[in-house]
């Protein structure tokens, strides 16, 4: 007895292939769609095994080793995809125009685009109800006071000490910010800092309700932010290692902050973030309204289509995104329902079953080989460096071809490797998540707690500042000026937060009463200038008489009459 027959082997259907010249063959296909039984086919391991990754995979998404003509089902309308060995058109985008100001503002008033007033008072508001809630008693903060806390992180994210109370310590204080409020006070309000009520989300399907509201207020602000035609989409992780947020936290290996909470973000070449969305999930999209066909793409798919739904001028823009979120169904969605061009890599299982050259072929013709096949109006290609990586793109494709410069080991020497043109595209402008990340990572606010919300409060502020200052840098250069450094531009709204509408401290004589000072013949350091924000703020900075000529910064002599201003710091 077959043993085969006994345990019920499956039926194996093979699928006949139309000929490369359909003239070449005279045979009769009429019965190639009849299920033929192979008696010794076994089924492997990997045709049953399910795919664990983050995005699931299309049904055509099979990689494809042949590199002859072929057709393949298309699951979405019965056909059959053609693949053929042709370029695509290149797009082109247009260049981005952006509004000449006519003056460059005050670092202050850059950082208050993103971290607005509105913000400072709820962060106020619900301080003062967790804390009644937690103590039966309010601290009583104000948003003066929010703002002089938000100052002092600033500072502390430049000035970095071992722990915070060395900060107020006697054998280590730093004036800067021990001035600016006592110990146990700014301890109080970090520990009762909070942003949500949470009385209110009991029945919250959101996981990150405690956050929600900044982030929700902080993402209305950068939508407003001008951007260019070029966006790309990638993962940010917020570092957590703690244990109280759950399956919240995720892990990526190759991410600065491994351990951590993922955002997805969509930003501009030059660093700037205009779209955030926080990964929770299959719960991720609870508050986006997806149509039936966009319900039913991949997570990955979904998160793609959500931010670039917000795009100002879709038909004029590119998207750039890695083999995390590519595949074959996301670029055709993508162009058919938005109108969103995209370039990418992609997983080889996810080219929509492109019949390319395998690894080792193309190794064999040598570094900068490629080979493509398009179909749809997407090319795919894959292309060997250092080792084959393959792209997706309908916005691109091979020409004009381009060279780039790499190392040669055995030459000892750079040597000139060609390269389809969608790889430079790609490379360029890929780059504007990681650079912004770059920027929060150079002065990070401490936030360490045992509240899985503070790091992200933290990346709030952090992104505030990197954002304001990329603003800045770019009206900066439509203006020819020279712009401040981001350690610089921080430092000026850290000052700004602490001085800027509240009262100056007192300048003037000692009283009678007190005896006279002795005399010092080493001279004083110079106080540093205020901010603009600080000078012209009308609050309490009044013209001080005074008996002795000094000099001025902004006299062409130096020295001027015997008026004082206390808010200028220069003789008037």
């Amino acid at each position: 007895m077959d043993v085969n027959h006994f345990y019920g082997t499956r039926t194996r259907t093979l699928q006949a292939l139309v000929p490369e010249n359909p003239q070449d063959s005279d045979a009769d296909l009429s019965d190639a769609d009849d299920p033929i039984e192979d008696p010794d086919y076994h089924p492997v391991r990997e045709e049953v095994a399910s795919d664990s990754s983050f995005e699931s995979l299309d049904e055509d998404d099979a990689p494809s080793t042949s590199t002859s003509f072929k057709k393949l089902p298309c699951p979405h309308n019965g056909t059959r995809r053609i693949w053929k060995h042709e370029d695509i058109e290149e797009f082109q985008v247009t260049e981005s125009r952006f509004e000449t100001p006519v003056v460059v503002q005050s670092p202050f008033q850059y950082f208050k685009m993103f971290f607005t007033d509105e913000m400072i008072q709820h962060v106020a508001h619900h301080t003062n109800l967790y804390s009644a809630q937690e103590l039966g008693d309010p601290i009583k903060t104000s948003p003066e006071e929010i703002e002089d806390f938000l100052s002092m992180l600033l500072f502390m994210g430049v000035f970095k000490f071992p722990s915070l109370e060395d900060y107020w310590h006697n054998d280590s204080r730093f004036s800067v910010i021990a001035d600016i409020m006592p110990r146990k006070r700014f301890q109080l309000l970090r520990r009762y800092i909070h942003f949500n009520d949470n009385q209110q989300c009991s029945e919250n399907p959101d996981r990150f309700y405690k956050i929600r509201p900044l982030f929700d207020m902080l993402r209305k602000q950068c939508l407003l932010i001008p951007s260019t035609y070029k966006h790309s989409v990638d993962e940010v992780m917020i570092g957590y290692k703690g244990t109280r947020a759950g399956s919240l936290c995720q892990y990526i290996a190759n991410k600065p902050d491994k351990w951590g909470f993922k955002v997805f973000c969509r930003a501009s070449s030059s660093g700037i973030i205009h779209d955030l969305l926080m990964y929770q999930g299959a719960s991720t999209f609870f508050n986006v309204t997806l149509s039936e066909e966009e319900q039913m793409l991949p997570i990955g798919a979904k998160v793609v289509t959500t931010l670039c739904k917000t795009i100002q001028q879709p038909r004029l823009s590119v998207v750039f995104f890695d083999n995390f979120l590519t595949s074959f169904k996301l670029v055709q969605t993508l162009q058919t329902s938005l109108g969103v061009q995209c370039i990418g890599t992609v997983r080889p299982n996810r080219t929509g079953g492109a019949p390319l050259m395998t690894d080792k072929e193309l190794i064999k013709r040598g570094r900068g080989s490629y080979d493509y096949r398009s179909a749809e109006g997407v090319i795919a290609v894959k292309w060997f460096d250092n080792k084959c990586v393959n792209l997706l793109s309908n916005a691109s494709g091979i020409m004009p071809l381009s060279a780039v410069e790499r190392w040669c080991k055995v030459s000892k020497e750079k040597i000139t490797v060609p390269c389809p043109s969608l790889i430079p595209a790609y490379n360029e402008h890929m780059g504007g998540i990681n650079l912004s990340d770059m920027l929060v990572h150079l002065y990070r606010t401490p936030a360490k707690s045992r509240r899985w919300y503070i790091p992200l409060f933290r990346y709030i502020l952090d992104l505030s500042i990197a954002n304001s200052w990329l603003v800045y840098k770019r009206e900066c250069g439509l203006l020819n000026e020279k712009a401040m450094p981001l350690k610089w531009f921080r430092l000026a709204v850290a000052h700004s937060l602490n001085q800027v509408n509240k009262p100056a401290s007192k300048v003037g004589r000692p009283s009678s009463s007190s005896p006279p000072p002795k005399k010092h013949y080493t001279p004083r350091p110079s106080l540093p200038k205020p901010q603009p924000d600080v000078r012209y703020d009308s609050l309490g900075h009044w013209p001080l008489h005074y008996d002795k000529r000094g000099r001025c910064n902004y006299c062409p002599k130096g020295t001027s009459s015997y008026v004082f201003n206390a808010a200028a710091l220069t003789v008037a």
